[in-house]
C-alpha cells in the first residue's frame, strides 16, 4: 500500500472521542500505525482493540496534554512500539464558551494549559526526535475561531485558537526544509468540544448550534490524512473546513 500514509507512526492527542478518535481510525484504515493518548484509559484501550481487531497497529498511552511529562511519555511510547514517529497530531483541545464578564479564570487557565501548552509539549516531545531523524511533521488542530474572534462567549477560546495558528506559522518558518507544519481549522464538527463550557446558558446555545450544524468528525479525518499523504517535497501548511451552512 503506497499511499503516502502506509507504515507511517502518527501520535494523536485527545484521542478518546471526537476528532481524534476519528482520525485514528482513519489513519489506521489507510496502514499508519497510530500512538493514542487521551485521559480515559478504558476508552483509548477500547479504540486500541478495535483498531487490531479490524488489522490496524495501534497502542496507547494515558495521557493529559497539560504535563510536558506525559506527552514525552506518549511520544517515547510510539518510538519504542514502532521505531520512530512521523507525524505529530496535538489535537486536545477545551472549548469553555462563556462572556469574559463572567471572569471565569479558571476555565481561561484550563484553555491556555490544554490548547496552547499542550500544543507546545507535543512540539517539544517531537522535534529532537524529528531532528535526530531528518524530518517529520507535525500537525496542529486550530480553528475557524483561529481566524476569525468568536464573540460574544469564545473571546479567549478565539486567543488560544489564534495563538496555535500563530506557533504553526512560526514553527513553519524556523523549520523550513526540515519538518512539515499543518494548521487544520475546523468548523462546527461533532464532538464532545461543545459540552465544555461551565456556563448553562453558553453551553446550551452551542449545544443547539451544533445539532443544526455539524458535520461528522471524520470530515477533519479525511482532510488530515489529505496532509499527511502529500509528497514530502509538498507541505499543506493550512486547512480550513467548516460545514456548507455555517456562516461564521
Amino acid at each position: 500500500m503506497s499511499n503516502g500514509i502506509a507504515g507511517k507512526v502518527v501520535v494523536i492527542t485527545g484521542a478518546s472521542s471526537g476528532l481524534g478518535e476519528a482520525t485514528a481510525r482513519h489513519l489506521a484504515a489507510l496502514g499508519a500505525r497510530v500512538v493514542l493518548g487521551a485521559r480515559r484509559a478504558d476508552r483509548l484501550q477500547a479504540l486500541v482493540e478495535d483498531i487490531r481487531q479490524a488489522g490496524g497497529e495501534a497502542v496507547h498511552a494515558v495521557t493529559d496534554v497539560t504535563s510536558k511529562a506525559q506527552v514525552q511519555a506518549l511520544v517515547d511510547a510510539g518510538r519504542a512500539a514502532f521505531g520512530r514517529v512521523d507525524v505529530m497530531i496535538n489535537n486536545a483541545g477545551l472549548m469553555a464558551i462563556a462572556p469574559i464578564s463572567q471572569l471565569r479564570s479558571d476555565e481561561w487557565d484550563r484553555m491556555i494549559d490544554i490548547n496552547i501548552k499542550g500544543v507546545l509539549y507535543g512540539i517539544a516531545a517531537v522535534l529532537p526526535l524529528f531532528e535526530q531523524q531528518g524530518g517529520g511533521h507535525v500537525i496542529n488542530i486550530s480553528s475557524v475561531a483561529g481566524i476569525k474572534v468568536f464573540a460574544p462567549g469564545g473571546t479567549v477560546y478565539s486567543g488560544t485558537k489564534f495563538a496555535v495558528r500563530a506557533i504553526s506559522d512560526g514553527l513553519r518558518q524556523e523549520l523550513a526544509g526540515k519538518v512539515r507544519v499543518t494548521s487544520i481549522e475546523p468548523g462546527a464538527v461533532e464532538s464532545e468540544l461543545k459540552f465544555g463550557s461551565g456556563d448553562p446558558a453558553s453551553r446550551e446555545e452551542i449545544v443547539a448550534f451544533y445539532q443544526q450544524e455539524a458535520i461528522p468528525a471524520d470530515s477533519v479525518a479525511r482532510a488530515i490524512a489529505y496532509v499527511i499523504e502529500q509528497p514530502a517535497d509538498v507541505a499543506i501548511n493550512e486547512v480550513v473546513l467548516r460545514p456548507t451552512v455555517q456562516e461564521f
